[in-house]
């Protein structure tokens, strides 16, 4: 049997077909921000946080100066590609929080960025090595067919997720110096 390797994928050629055999062991690291959640949904936070990792999580809340029953938080994980989705969506289930989930690009697989506000609901954008969101080509093509200016500036904006970013900055800067925990999603 003749076996070509590429990457992570191997090619194995059995009988004239081939079958691809992929490995599990990639993997990658991000980062959860909580921006700001009240004080009350800090067990839900991190009980949602400890479902998809596989272990128990301890997060150290600190004060989030924008509001006096506000609290936030920065954890960083490893984990396989994909982890930041379901951690994205895991959160989503608290409601009042304002998060970010940040997955790192790894081979294979392109960077991510989930966005959440109470008011935006959730955003999620591709994100490019350097930090840059990436507009997909059918998005762009979908934007420019509106044909109005100033309909195409909105949706582009959107597509960026401008609107989140406005609502979050003020959280990301007021969270400066805070500290960071590193997590391993097991199994």
């Amino acid at each position: 049997m003749a076996r070509e390797t590429l990457g992570k994928t191997s090619l194995a050629r059995k009988e004239d077909r081939m079958s691809v055999v992929t490995s599990s062991h990639a993997l990658t690291r991000g980062v959860v921000f909580i921006h700001a959640t009240p004080v009350v949904l800090c067990p839900h936070l991190g009980w949602a946080i400890e479902t998809v990792l596989g272990q128990p999580v301890k997060v150290s809340w600190t004060a989030q100066p924008l509001g006096s029953s506000l609290v936030r938080a920065e954890l960083s994980w490893t984990g396989e590609p994909g982890t930041g989705a379901l951690l994205a969506s895991a959160l989503r289930g608290c409601q009042g929080a304002r998060f970010e989930v940040v997955e790192e690009p790894s081979p294979g697989h392109d960077g991510s960025r989930w966005s959440y506000t109470p008011s935006l609901g959730i955003h999620h954008a591709y994100v490019a090595a350097n930090g840059d969101v990436m507009v997909t080509e059918e998005r762009l093509r979908t934007v420019l067919a509106t044909g109005d200016h100033d309909r195409l500036r909105r949706e582009l904006e959107t597509a960026l997720g401008q609107p989140w970013d406005n609502e979050l900055e003020p959280f990301r800067h007021a969270g400066e110096n805070a500290p960071v925990r590193w997590l391993h999603r097991v199994g």
